[in-house]
């Protein structure tokens, strides 16, 4: 494999893993509020 083809797709994989990351937390925090938004309303 060529070196020159890493060095062209790695800043593109880094940049799509960092912003799975992001969006991956983001998700699970939205997720936690719904399940404790939940919890709470049903509680009463």
């Amino acid at each position: 494999m060529d070196f020159r083809i890493l060095l062209v797709f790695a800043p593109i994989f880094l940049a799509l893993g960092w912003a799975g990351y992001n969006i991956g937390r983001a998700a699970l925090g939205q997720i936690q509020l719904a399940i404790r938004t939940y919890k709470q309303n049903t509680s009463n």
